[in-house]
């Protein structure tokens, strides 16, 4: 067995145990931790696959703002989390079921791919001088150029939709009302008070 089969199996066990980790963890700081694990390890299978731009990608995007955001968004929201948990006895037959079905799923779309490289393998085409990072922006921005502008649609509205959700209107604090500060006049935003030299004013 040489280095690669062995770090394959090595990051293959910490990112399955990581994974399971993230939805059993009862602290969710923990959760979003193991979480970051998870990312890392899927890094590393990418460079033993070959791609190191996806790899990358994986670091810099996932676990440095995406899991970092939701780290600091656990911490500082005041979310009651014993709430959320009640009833989970309660749909933990219909959670089974649904993890059954992605688990064929899964399985199922692997079994595919495995036969269709298999064949692929047995008729490749040369090796070309093409880069790794290239090759995926020629197929990224002409063959799936529509859908990852959807992509950017659907995150922009998820964010908005983030911001609507945790947006709270608390009394006693004051808000900026653009309607009131565009329709200020001199009049209303300018007040012009005569002082007499030694007295100052008071209000």
């Amino acid at each position: 067995m040489d280095f690669t089969a062995i770090a394959f199996g090595v990051l293959s066990t910490v990112l399955l145990g990581a994974a399971l980790l993230v939805i059993t963890a009862r602290n969710p700081v923990h959760a979003v931790l193991f979480l970051i694990l998870s990312f890392f390890s899927g890094a590393g299978l990418f460079v033993l696959l070959g791609a190191e731009f996806l790899a990358m990608l994986l670091i810099v995007v996932y676990v440095g703002a995406v899991a970092v955001l939701f780290l600091f968004v656990v911490m500082m929201l005041d979310v009651d989390f014993a709430s959320l948990r009640t009833g989970y006895v309660q749909y933990l037959p219909l959670g089974l079921v649904i993890s059954a079905v992605l688990l064929i799923e899964m399985v199922g779309v692997s079994g595919v791919v495995a036969t269709r490289g298999a064949s692929a393998a047995q008729t490749a085409a040369p090796v070309s001088d093409v880069s790794n990072i290239e090759r995926i922006g020629q197929v990224l921005y002409t063959d799936y150029a529509y859908l990852f502008q959807g992509a950017g649609l659907v995150l922009t509205v998820a964010m908005i939709g983030a911001l609507v959700l945790t947006l709270r209107h608390r009394p006693g604090v004051k808000r900026q009302n653009i309607a009131v500060q565009t329709a200020r006049t001199v009049k209303s935003g300018l007040k012009i008070v005569q002082v007499k030299t030694g007295e100052g004013i008071s209000e």
